[in-house]
């Protein structure tokens, strides 16, 4: 072989390498930033991870909203209309949070399936609602308080 084609072959090698190197570590460091969207009907059914940030979004359920009387830690229930996860958020919540409204949560979920939120988003005004939740929920009839709460017992 010609030197000067060993040493081009040579340069392409270590390219290739460096290149191959780069990229797995950048996706590497991203793996642990990445939180995905469930749906609560798919939290309950078991797909969303343990160990790894996700986001929950839907319809805060009229009623579960409990605030603790010693902190700032607020629990309450999110639903698609399919399936309900309670999620534990400590601080101050959004201004626009309320009973019937839009939210999306992101944290990890505990062994119990209770969403351990570090972060409440609420819906913007009254006709934003975030992409995940609104593709959630399509097609869904919203229950009356009532006919969800015989629903839950």
């Amino acid at each position: 072989m010609h030197p000067k084609r060993k040493q081009r072959l040579i340069i392409a090698c270590v390219i290739v390498v460096l290149s191959s190197a780069a990229v797995g570590l950048v996706t590497y460091a991203l793996r642990g930033n990445i939180n995905l969207f469930y749906p609560p009907a798919d939290v309950v059914a078991g797909k969303a991870p343990l160990d790894r940030p996700i986001r929950v979004g839907g319809m805060v359920v009229e009623g579960s909203i409990r605030r603790s009387d010693s902190d700032l830690t607020t629990t309450f229930d999110v639903t698609d209309y399919d399936g309900v996860v309670t999620i534990s958020y400590t601080g101050i919540l959004p201004d626009l949070f309320a009973e019937g409204e839009g939210v999306v949560a992101a944290g990890t979920l505990d062994a119990s399936g209770r969403l351990m939120a570090s972060e409440v988003l609420a819906k913007h005004d009254e006709n934003y609602m975030p992409p995940e939740v609104a593709a959630a929920l399509e097609g869904k009839e919203k229950p009356t308080a009532k006919g969800y709460k015989a629903e839950e017992s």
